[in-house]
C-alpha cells in the first residue's frame, strides 16, 4: 500500500505517562513494555469522542478499552489492564486531548452555595498510588497471594450488579404475593452472594497450602463459598483495604461565599468526564 503523504500530520503524543502497575499484571501480548517506563498518550480522535458519546458503548463497557487502545498504542488489550492503571490512563488521555484543567461543580455543605471549582488533573495524576498487591495474607497454614482485577472482570461485575439492581426494582414493583416475593428475594440474595464470592476470587492469584499451590479460579471461588465466615471476612477486609490504597484522595475546597473549608470526593464518571471540555 502506498505511504500516505499526510502521515507526518497524524496526531502525535501529547504527554507521556508512567503506569502505577509499572507494567506488571499484564498478560503476554497485552502491553508493549516501554524501556524507560514512560508511555506515549495521543489525543482522542473524532471517532474516539463519538465512541464516548455512544450510550450503548458506555453501558456495555466497550468505550473505555476502545479509546484506551486508540490513544495509548503500547496497550494492545485494554480489557486485560489491571485496575490500578485505568484511572491514570483515562486522566492522561483527557489531559492529552483537552488540557490539564477540569471544572467541577461543588456545593458547600455549610451555606449550600454552588460553585465551579478548577481541578488541575496533573496533580490528580501525581496523587494516584498503586495498591500493594504483593503483600500476602497468612491464615493458619494457608498463604494467600493477591492480584488486581482486570478491566474485563470489573466491567462484567458492574454489568451483573446493574442487572441485579434492575431485578430488585422489578420485584419491588411486581404484583406477586408476599410469599412469592420472599422466595424471589431469597434466590436473589444467593445470586448476589455468588457474584460477590466470584469477585473476591478474582483478586486472589494463588492459595498456597502445605501440599499445593492453587491458582484455578473455579477452585478458589468454590473454597471461598465453603470456608468459615471469619476466614472469609479476613480475606474480604484485606482486599478492601488493599483497594483503598489506590483510591483518589478528596479535593480540599474553600467556599468563596462563607470561606468554609471542606472535602469533595473526586470520581471519574465516564458518562461526563470527557464531556466537560466539549
Amino acid at each position: 500500500m502506498e505511504t500516505n503523504p499526510l502521515k507526518q500530520y497524524f496526531r502525535q503524543p501529547a504527554i507521556y505517562v508512567r503506569l502505577p502497575s509499572q507494567g506488571k499484571y499484564y498478560p503476554p501480548g497485552s502491553l508493549v513494555v516501554s524501556p524507560n517506563g514512560e508511555y506515549p498518550v495521543l489525543p482522542m480522535t473524532t471517532l474516539d469522542e463519538i465512541t464516548y458519546r455512544t450510550p450503548d458503548a458506555l453501558f456495555n463497557g466497550t468505550a473505555v478499552p476502545n479509546v484506551i487502545q486508540s490513544c495509548v498504542p503500547n496497550i494492545k488489550s485494554a480489557w486485560d489492564m489491571p485496575s490500578m492503571d485505568i484511572d491514570t490512563v483515562l486522566v492522561a488521555i483527557r489531559i492529552a486531548t483537552y488540557g490539564h484543567q477540569l471544572d467541577i461543580t461543588t456545593n458547600c455543605p455549610e451555606c449550600a452555595t454552588e460553585a465551579d471549582y478548577g481541578v488541575d488533573l496533573r496533580n490528580i495524576m501525581e496523587s494516584m498510588r498503586a495498591p500493594d498487591y504483593a503483600k500476602s495474607l497468612n491464615l493458619g497454614d494457608l498463604i494467600i497471594h493477591f492480584s488486581p482485577m482486570n478491566y474485563k472482570q470489573i466491567n462484567e461485575n458492574s454489568m451483573q450488579q446493574f442487572e441485579d439492581q434492575k431485578m430488585l426494582q422489578v420485584m419491588e414493583n411486581s404484583e406477586a404475593t408476599d410469599q412469592q416475593k420472599m422466595h424471589q428475594m431469597s434466590e436473589m440474595i444467593k445470586k448476589i452472594t455468588t457474584v460477590t464470592t466470584q469477585a473476591l476470587s478474582q483478586n486472589i492469584a494463588m492459595v498456597q497450602t502445605p501440599t499445593a499451590q492453587v491458582t484455578d479460579q473455579a477452585h478458589i471461588s468454590d473454597w471461598l463459598a465453603n470456608c468459615d465466615r471469619n476466614l472469609f471476612g479476613r480475606i474480604r477486609d484485606h482486599i478492601i483495604e488493599t483497594k483503598r490504597q489506590g483510591e483518589l484522595p478528596p479535593l480540599k475546597i474553600q467556599c468563596g461565599n462563607c470561606e468554609h473549608k471542606y472535602e469533595q470526593t473526586f470520581t471519574l464518571d465516564m458518562t461526563s468526564f470527557f464531556e466537560a471540555a466539549s
